[in-house]
């Protein structure tokens, strides 16, 4: 997504803004879109156990449902960064909002999981679409002052408290009405959204050369997508099979020709020296792995208190909510830390910290007690996490042009629902692997017990993921606090 450069030649004055007498109320709009495509990540990950049960689905393919939406919208981000400020900022709003309720309804009245998994990934393309507008909307109503600090303090807090009211609100619907509602109760939300919008929202959009980068987004797609289907044959065909190898190569092959389109093309989805940067580069590394760990690690922690624990949707929502929690408070450590010592002190410690909690949660087992296996676990993740997640962001900026902080600040975002899909797919295999070969040398295990097997490898795998941040950032990171964006990054979807 590009931001428009402000005209320095005279100084703003609000007359420049068509959102500036409503702005208050453009906040709230924007807030709510944030909100939906935030807590979505979440909120089917608490119903999953219940639809897999009710549409059949097999625990190889049921991380569809999760890796589809964060496929999508990953590789698209850009893109519909790109086309918000081209096409205008309200009217892919509207059609991104409109976008996202129709593939709700088609996954809420889902009658298999290939029409859920096919819904989740259309979630995915329009929120590519409608979340970039929603944060360009944001970003041209509130330019400056104390008031865009406020304005962009909720667009965070609701970025970092969303994944908390996804798990809630995902428990409340699976236990008392029905795992189906998780989908559809975006339907309401995004009839009211368009119903406020229309009359409060200004059309705004950016100028000069509006030209898509084609080759680059299909490049792209080929390219993460040929990684992520290449991660899933392996769980059923084996790393050396034609097929996961064919898969992975022609992703790679993919991405490598998205880099020299992006080197020769005069409007590139993505400027290069943004990823290259020595700075920047362990910044999108951390996002990426603080993805996988967050979005795929944690969704068998869902299963393991559901299935193994036999904990209720609701309270499994609800006792994942330290994670959470322990994110927030490990965030605003990590933004004081950052006008003291710089980024690179949070950075290098918090994989070390996230790892050592994904560790402790290799000590579940069937018996175990939540209190004393998970919950120190879970605390200590979510601070090892909410450590890397603030100063990644807002590396992510240092030494950007004006007009590609946008496209830096997308890309943060992009790195993390890759790093979602990419982990949630590797994970499954290793996952199925884990259990195939625990209840081969235990022909006489529970099942939990082989369900717990699957679960720990996977944590194990994740924290090794996690680790790999730590020596990148001691390598290359030399940003100082002084070069940290002065207003901070936009919080993370």
């Amino acid at each position: 997504m590009t931001v428009e450069v402000q005209d320095t030649s005279r100084p703003y004055t609000s007359s420049d803004n068509p959102n500036h007498e409503r702005r208050w109320l453009v906040l709230c709009i924007v807030a709510l879109a944030q909100l939906t495509v935030v807590l979505d990540a979440t909120i089917v990950s608490i119903a999953l156990p219940q639809a897999q049960a009710t549409l059949g689905i097999s625990d190889g393919d049921r991380h569809w449902a999760v890796t589809a939406y964060a496929l999508a919208f990953g590789a698209l981000l850009l893109l519909g960064g790109r086309i918000a400020d081209f096409w205008g900022r309200k009217r892919s709003f509207m059609v991104g909002m409109v976008g996202f309720a129709v593939a709700s309804a088609v996954g809420g009245l889902a009658q298999n999981g290939l029409q859920l998994f096919a819904a989740r990934a259309g979630q995915g393309v329009f929120a590519a679409l409608l979340a970039p507008a929603a944060l360009a909307i944001l970003t041209t109503t509130f330019r400056e002052g104390a008031e865009r600090a406020r304005a962009f303090a909720v667009y965070g807090a609701i970025s970092g408290g969303g994944a908390a009211v996804g798990l809630l609100l995902g428990g409340f619907l699976t236990q008392y009405v029905d795992w189906r509602w998780c989908l559809l109760v975006n339907i309401p939300v995004a009839l009211f959204a368009l119903a406020v919008t229309a009359p409060i929202v200004r059309e705004s959009k950016a100028h000069g050369d509006t030209r898509y980068d084609v080759p680059g987004t299909i490049l792209v797609a080929i390219g993460l997508g040929g990684l992520v289907f290449g991660f899933t044959q392996a769980e059923k065909h084996g790393w050396a099979s034609t097929e996961t190898i064919s898969f992975i190569v022609v992703g790679l092959l993919a991405l490598a020709a998205f880099v020299v389109v992006e080197q020769r093309s005069s409007h590139p989805l993505l400027p290069l020296y943004v990823p290259w940067d020595r700075n920047r580069a362990p910044g999108l590394v951390g996002s990426m792995m603080v993805g996988a760990a967050l979005i795929g690690g944690t969704l068998y922690l869902t299963f393991y208190l559901q299935i193994v624990l036999g904990m209720s949707p609701f309270v499994s929502g609800a006792a994942s909510l330290p994670l959470t929690a322990a994110i927030t408070v490990a965030a605003g450590i990590a933004a004081q830390l950052m006008t003291r010592v710089g980024p690179k002190v949070p950075m290098t410690i918090g994989p070390v910290v996230a790892a050592l909690g994904l560790i402790l949660l290799t000590r579940i087992d069937v018996g175990s007690s939540y209190v004393a296996a998970v919950l120190p676990g879970l605390i200590v993740l979510g601070l090892g996490l909410g450590l890397v997640l603030v100063p990644a962001q807002n590396i992510a900026l240092v030494g950007v042009e004006d007009h590609d902080a946008g496209a830096a600040s997308a890309l943060v975002n992009a790195t993390m629902q890759i790093g979602g899909a990419l982990g949630t797919a590797l994970f499954t295999t290793i996952y199925v692997s884990a259990k195939s070969s625990f209840a081969g040398t235990n022909p006489d295990a529970h099942p939990f017990a082989v369900e717990v097997a699957g679960y720990t490898d996977v944590f194990l795998w994740a924290a090794a993921l996690l680790a790999v941040v730590c020596p990148i950032v001691l390598a290359l990171v030399r940003a100082r606090k002084a070069d940290m964006p002065a207003e901070g990054a936009v919080g993370m979807h």
